[in-house]
């Protein structure tokens, strides 16, 4: 998470004093008394927010901004501008040039507080996202991480099951939710012996029993978190193997007693396995995956779902498309 330092950039060292009194009880601070200064301090200091003046002698501000937004160290830093040029069209080319606000001198300290917290509580909300999704990852990737299924499995089939919700009348933040819940379908692969899960040929009456409580597994863990990815996450996880006819695993559920998360994530699923070279079988012809799915319907998968699959095929075929791209650049790097 970004801890760095306010740089406060001035030519003014009157100014630069004013902004030292107004925050210096509740935050650490180092100072820049020109666009050339400031450029070399936020490389060096890796700053969490800039508070950056407009007219300065070498470079004005709007420029030192650009040059911050092009630099990979900066570019996320955000900055706002403190500035005694106050008409519309200055504010316009603050934020033109990458500025998330403008402060009007002379400065009022209770504007400047409640304008830097504001800031600085989004800098560490985005932080938190990040870290948030680089969790995620890890849970599903380490579901995988001991089969052979190509790296970029959950991320596929994790995009297939946001178009599918799409589809299926799922509001934006509830297909977000469903794309990073996919992606830890299998978590519970992590207490499936290496045995198992890397066996070429089909597994016995006793190696299948172990490999299907992989989905109680990934529930068990998955379930411990309160937060509303993890328990789509859980959900899905227990109840991706059940089957529209009851024949699934493991609890044998039937039709739309299976959650509806659960009956869009096994198609993603389903699709992604057939599609896809496994340890025991190549890859189908899409053509021959979409025919097995539109087969399955009303015995594995929701009847509803596979209708809206097939009027998908496209856009399904433009996200296979996209993580082949990504895989052949991993893959070449």
């Amino acid at each position: 998470m970004s801890h760095g330092p306010i740089l406060c950039v001035d030519d003014e060292p009157n100014n630069l004093a004013v902004m030292r009194q107004i925050l210096k009880d509740d935050h650490k601070l180092v100072f820049a008394r020109s666009g050339a200064e400031a450029l070399l301090a936020a490389t060096k200091h890796l700053p969490s927010l800039i508070l950056l003046d407009v007219e300065m002698p070498d470079i004005n501000g709007y420029d030192v901004c650009r040059r911050l937004k092009r630099n990979k160290l900066t570019e996320g830093v955000p900055v706002i501008f403190v500035t005694g040029r106050v008409e519309e069209g200055d504010e316009m080319a603050g934020f033109d040039a990458g500025g998330v606000d403008y402060i009007a001198k002379p400065v009022s300290a209770p504007i400047v507080r409640a304008r830097v917290r504001t800031h600085l509580s989004l800098v560490r909300a985005d932080d938190l996202e990040k870290s948030y999704r680089a969790a995620i990852a890890m849970l599903g990737e380490a579901g995988h991480c001991n089969d052979n299924d190509t790296g970029m499995h959950i991320w596929r089939m994790a995009s297939y099951s946001r178009a599918l919700a799409e589809a299926s009348g799922w509001d934006e933040e509830h297909c977000i939710l469903i794309e990073l819940a996919a992606a830890m379908h299998d978590t519970g692969k992590i207490g499936i012996p290496d045995a198992i899960l890397k066996k070429p040929g089909k597994l016995d009456a006793v190696e299948w029993d172990i490999m299907k409580t992989h989905a109680r597994l990934g529930y068990d863990i998955l379930a411990r978190s309160d937060a509303a990815v993890f328990k789509l996450a859980a959900e899905i996880a227990l109840c991706h193997h059940e089957k529209w006819d009851g024949s699934g695993y493991p609890m044998g559920l039937v039709g739309t007693a299976i959650p509806e998360s659960a009956r869009i994530v096994a198609v993603a699923d389903v699709f992604d396995a057939l599609s896809t070279k496994r340890p025991y079988k190549e890859a189908w012809p899409f053509e021959q995956a979409l025919a097995t799915i539109e087969q399955s319907a009303g015995t594995h998968l929701d009847p509803q779902m596979v209708v809206r699959f097939v009027k998908l095929w496209p856009r399904i075929l433009d996200i296979k498309s996209h993580w082949e791209e990504r895989e052949a650049v991993i893959a070449d790097r």
